[in-house]
């Protein structure tokens, strides 16, 4: 689908200006500088701070509603013995939240064991049919990891069974709030934590952080000993890698390849990823979709005794488990992805006058439609729900598109839901079968009313055109000191117009475009993943305006500039 390219407003003469003297003081490249500027980095002291995040510059935990409340009932809870469960989601953003307070709250000497629910059996979140087992082992405390801030009824059974509950969580909560003990949570109305953009494992790590300083425990080493799984979870979860997440995401991936959980260092070894050099493009596209594999295709308890394993060998058999689920998981993916095209085709005559997607199937692995909805987005570029049914019941996922809130259309059209929670841009629910006409045609309506079909164009911010002769190390070497690269701080995408197709393209792998293209006697190799279907319309000399992001590509002892396609128009 044709993509529609934001250029950067023009900057005023006294923002060039600023920009100006940014690169005379910082000796970088005029792009770096206007970078900077454009987001609001303008002295010395606030660039460095950007540069090289530091731990010193993370909030007080305590600003949390209820910190002090928590705290105190798990210190009371470790003093007298009592059993502490932690309670997890089956996500990446879970099993990493779950895995550090495990971890954290062990070294105390808490009385601890985890439960993650199974999506195939419990569902999403909190679930009453795990609370018996739960009970049974003598808990008396549960600590809830990016869940529960939406399960009002599954907090009052937890309640009525005389246990306690405190919860961490991330996700935005409905306007009634459970009665539990405690609640952490950044997105709660009038919460004063200045930073509502953590993560599950982030909230979850405020948390043991606030732990350890009340027990005067706050060192260097116990403030990073779990930040790799800090960084895993929270680069996982698409959340901004800005401010706090920043911070995590820069000294976690330090952390990570220092190797110092095994579980992951098994992960990064079975996936051949190179340990030296890992980014958040590793953590997204390399160990999240394993980790999420034992919790779409099994049990995600795999991945958490995975993250606490002591054992090299027992850490690489369950990587190993982990692979295998991840491979049926890409099978599952693919067949999922092409019976779903296949009904969207056959139901929507015209895509183009088409608000939103719903398709439903009663075959479909209800572990893979989240991944599979993104694709369809990618594809047909409107918000799209999936539901997979099994006896009536139906398991849900959406996805959404730019500057459309899913959540909030759940919200309009929840009266027809057994249940549902998420984010703007993802979300999940369950739905009795005989409800999905009503909730399609009321999600359709809502759609139509609040998402205008000419607006449904996906956009592409391009941060600046330049030139084939402005790229150099000199400015890639800048451009990597941005990093780490996610939502709200993407590797900057470039336009170069009227560039030449400098041989004779070709597709690699599954349909990525390989072309070299020329302008004023440079040259420039690009890659285009998933731009494949480009191919029958360049041939040697085409004209092109490209928008791309640089970055090295590294083969063996050699390192070269490689541009990475992010869309193709023929010149006019």
């Amino acid at each position: 689908m044709q993509k529609e390219w934001l250029l950067p407003g023009v900057l005023a003469p006294e923002a060039r200006q600023a920009a100006k003297d940014l690169t005379e003081k910082l000796k970088c490249p005029p792009l770096i500088a206007e970078l900077l500027y454009r987001k609001d980095l303008r002295t010395p002291e606030e660039i460095e701070s950007f540069f090289h995040p530091k731990l010193e510059q993370q909030n007080d935990p305590f600003l949390f509603q209820d910190m002090e409340k928590a705290v105190a009932r798990i210190l009371r809870a470790i003093e007298a013995g009592e059993k502490i469960t932690i309670y997890g989601d089956y996500d990446v953003d879970g099993t990493t939240a779950t895995t550090l307070l495990y971890l954290g709250l062990k070294r105390l000497g808490a009385q601890i064991d985890f439960y993650i629910p199974h999506r195939m059996i419990d569902g999403y979140g909190l679930s009453l049919a795990s609370l018996d087992q739960i009970k049974a082992n003598g808990t008396s405390l549960i600590i809830s990891v990016d869940c529960g801030v939406n399960a009002l009824e599954e907090i009052e059974a937890i309640n009525a069974m005389g246990i306690e509950i405190i919860i961490t969580d991330h996700h935005n909560p409905k306007e009634d709030l459970p009665k539990a003990y405690a609640t952490l949570n950044p997105k709660l109305p009038g919460c004063p934590y200045p930073f509502p953009h953590l993560a599950g494992v982030g909230v979850a790590y405020k948390l043991l952080m606030a732990i350890y300083l009340r027990k005067g425990i706050a060192d260097s080493e116990n403030t990073l000993k779990y930040m790799d799984l800090v960084a895993v979870g929270t680069i996982a979860d698409i959340v901004p890698l800005t401010g706090e997440n920043r911070i995590f995401a820069s000294i976690g991936l330090q952390h990570l390849i220092a190797k110092k959980n095994k579980g992951l260092n098994a992960l990064v070894q079975i996936s051949g990823m190179n340990s030296k050099t890992l980014d958040t493009s590793d953590i997204v596209f390399g160990i999240a979709p394993r980790i999420n594999a034992a919790g779409r295709m099994g049990s995600a308890s795999q991945a958490v005794e995975l993250l606490i394993s002591l054992d090299d060998e027992r850490s690489h058999e369950l990587a190993e488990i982990i692979e295998r689920l991840n491979s049926l998981r890409q099978q599952e993916d693919q067949k999922t992805f092409h019976e779903a095209c296949a009904i969207i085709e056959k139901k929507y005559k015209d895509i183009n006058s088409t608000p939103c997607i719903v398709v439903s199937s009663d075959d479909w692995h209800s572990g893979v439609i989240g991944i599979v909805a993104s694709k369809l987005v990618e594809r047909y570029y409107r918000p799209v729900v999936m539901i997979s049914f099994k006896e009536g019941f139906g398991s849900g996922s959406g996805r959404s598109v730019a500057d459309f809130d899913l959540f909030e259309a759940l919200k309009q059209t929840g009266h027809n839901l057994h249940s549902f929670g998420g984010h703007k841009y993802a979300v999940g629910f369950t739905i009795l079968q005989e409800y999905i006409d009503r909730f399609e045609n009321d999600l359709t309506r809502y759609v139509a009313e609040n998402l205008k079909l000419e607006q449904i164009r996906q956009p592409l911010e391009i941060d600046r055109e330049i030139e084939l002769y402005d790229i150099n190390n000199f400015l890639l070497d800048w451009i990597e000191r941005f990093a780490p690269f996610g939502p709200d701080n993407n590797r900057p995408v470039l336009a170069t117009r009227k560039v030449a197709v400098a041989n004779y393209p070709y597709n690699v792998g599954r349909n990525h475009l390989k072309v070299k293209v020329m302008k004023d006697g440079v040259l420039l190799d690009l890659i285009g993943y998933n731009l494949g279907d480009y191919l029958p319309l360049l041939k040697k000399n085409t004209v092109l305006d490209i928008a791309y992001t640089l970055e090295y590509n590294r083969f063996g002892s050699k390192t070269s500039i490689q541009g990475k396609l992010r869309d193709i128009r023929l010149a006019t």
